[in-house]
Formats: C-alpha cells, sequence, structure tokens
C-alpha cells in the first residue's frame, strides 16, 4: 500500500521505456539463485557490450529461443555436442538476435563452461562467493554516484577469465552482479530500495 511517504519513483535509467521499467520492477536487483536464471542474465550481459541494455530485452525472446530457455541440462544434451561454427552460423541465421559471431561464440564457450561449474557446485554458490554470500546494499542518491565496476567486479572478472570465460570484463560483471541482487543499486529513492516498498 502507498503512503504519502512510499516513494512512486523508479532508478533514472528504467523511466524511458516500458520494457525497461517492467525489468526494474519485476528482475533488476531481485536476488537470484535459480542455475537457469544465473546463466541466462549471464549470457544477457555479455551481449550487452557496446549496446543498451534495452536492445539486448528486446532481444531476449530471440536469446532465450537459440539458446533452449536456457536451461543448462538440454543445452548441455543438444546445443553442445554440435560443430561450434556451425552452430553460431545457424542461431545468427535462423535466430533474431544480435548478429554478432563473437558474441554468440563467446556465449556457447560461457555456458559450457558454467555447466562443467555447476557439475561441481550450483552456479549461485559460485557467484555469490564475489560478495561473500550476501547482497551488497548501496545507498545512491542519484545515477551519477553509481559505480561502472568495482574492486569485487574487477576481481570476479580476472578469476572468469582466468578460467576461459570472454566478453565478461569487469563492467559486465558489475552489470550482472546488479541484475541478480548480489549488488542492489536502486537508488534510495526509488520504490524497490529496501524496505521502501
Amino acid at each position: 500500500m502507498t503512503t504519502p511517504s512510499t516513494p512512486t519513483t523508479c532508478c533514472d535509467w528504467a523511466t524511458t521505456d516500458p520494457l525497461l521499467q517492467h525489468y526494474h520492477d519485476t528482475e533488476w536487483g531481485k536476488k537470484t539463485c535459480d542455475d537457469n536464471a544465473l546463466a541466462e542474465c549471464f549470457i544477457l550481459e555479455s551481449m550487452q557490450s557496446g549496446l543498451s541494455w534495452l536492445t539486448v530485452l528486446r532481444k531476449r525472446p530471440a536469446y532465450r529461443a537459440a539458446f533452449l530457455d536456457f536451461d543448462l541440462a538440454k543445452i548441455e544434451a543438444e546445443l553442445l555436442p554440435q560443430p561450434r561454427e556451425v552452430l553460431v552460423e545457424h542461431i545468427c541465421q535462423q535466430f533474431d538476435v544480435i548478429k554478432h559471431r563473437g558474441k554468440i561464440a563467446a556465449a556457447l564457450n560461457n555456458l559450457a563452461l558454467l555447466i562443467e561449474i555447476r557439475k561441481q557446485t550450483p552456479l549461485a554458490d559460485f557467484f555469490w562467493q564475489f560478495v561473500e554470500h550476501k547482497t551488497v546494499v548501496n545507498q545512491w542518491q542519484t545515477m551519477t554516484e553509481m559505480p561502472a565496476q568495482t574492486e569485487q567486479s574487477t576481481y570476479m572478472s580476472k578469476v572468469l577469465k582466468k578460467q576461459g570465460f570472454k566478453f565478461i570484463g569487469a563492467i559486465t560483471c558489475y552489470s550482472f552482479m546488479q541484475a541478480v541482487g548480489m549488488v542492489n543499486d536502486h537508488l534510495t529513492t526509488c520504490h524497490c530500495y529496501p524496505n521502501n516498498t
């Protein structure tokens, strides 16, 4: 229930399009521990490099179709056994994804690595170790205060790159951390900020 003191605004970046607003209100910054959901977000964040997040969100249905709804068991059984170059071409030609073969190849590489990690530990345990398994709640009042990367995201990127992940720099890692709730970067005036709802 909204009271006179309850914030009704949202983070500035989400006000320009209804799709962004919906994503902001229902997904961004919410704690995510499901393996398939983490894999989806990880891959989509890596697709954003050089593009707007709105562009990626608009293409999300196509990525879900191309990557079997990011069902890691299906990806391992049905996609990864196929010759990589053939699969990259197939995805680029048959689905309305961003036509960047390097990013598609990197996504397949990264999915294969995530599947291997998952055989040892849940992906939530793997990713959340970078924030000591606890959401970092920041207190930004404006978007200009919010960093593009942090020491944690830089460290995460270094670890991932050592393991063979691609298109996953410190900025992309921080965007991923924000998206899956490892970091809560809703502005303090936002209706999604903790204790504002």
